[in-house]
């Protein structure tokens, strides 16, 4: 009878171990781009909160006809104090001052401040920060903002802003008292369809 032999072979200990280092110097170079890419990714995603914020504002203006008001503030409890530098957003018919976690009962009418819309900044983005020129926007029927407001939104974790030789790709949102918003990155030119 004949048998058939197997040659089955694995990996020895050296190649398993040059393997391994490979993989971690790949990881060593990786990880500071990875990081960069992180925080950028957390402004990002904090500028397209507040944008959308803005846009629901106007929008819902509209539609209803009246007077909306986007607001910042630095916590969503009972306070909600307006704030030039919070991370957290609300949109109400009212103002949302003090009255933040006010909610109707189904007995009673509507009281202020009849919340639209709230949005917390610790929700993926909790190393942005949040400058703003006005703590307040108020959209009327027509679409238009009750004042001009700009929003700049950076990332001290991650370092620098690339307009200040940085890494970090930070981003302003505006406002024009027309209610168009824009987000744009200071870095760049004014000339660029991208830059403020």
């Amino acid at each position: 009878m004949l048998t058939a032999k197997h040659n089955l072979r694995g990996f020895s200990l050296i190649e398993l171990l040059v393997g391994i280092m490979i993989l971690a110097v790949l990881a060593g170079v990786g990880a500071p781009s990875f990081l960069t890419w992180l925080q950028n990714s957390q402004l990002s995603a904090a500028a397209e909160s507040i944008s959308s914020g803005l846009q629901l504002a106007r929008a819902e203006a509209v539609r209803r006809n009246s007077n909306v008001r986007f607001q910042l503030t630095d916590n969503l409890n009972a306070g909600c104090a307006l704030s030039l530098t919070g991370n957290n957003w609300v949109i109400s018919m009212d103002d949302a001052t003090g009255l933040c976690d006010n909610a109707p009962t189904a007995d009673t009418a509507p009281v202020a401040p009849r919340i639209i819309q709230k949005h917390t900044g610790a929700e993926g983005t909790p190393n942005v920060t949040i400058n703003s020129d006005a703590s307040v926007v108020i959209f009327n029927g027509l679409g238009r903002a009750s004042n001009a407001m700009t929003v700049q939104v950076t990332n001290p974790t991650g370092g620098d802003c690339r307009a200040a030789g940085g890494l970090m790709r930070c981003l302003n949102i505006t406002v024009v008292t027309g209610g168009q918003t824009k987000m744009c990155n200071p870095a760049l030119p004014g000339t660029n369809p991208q830059g403020c």
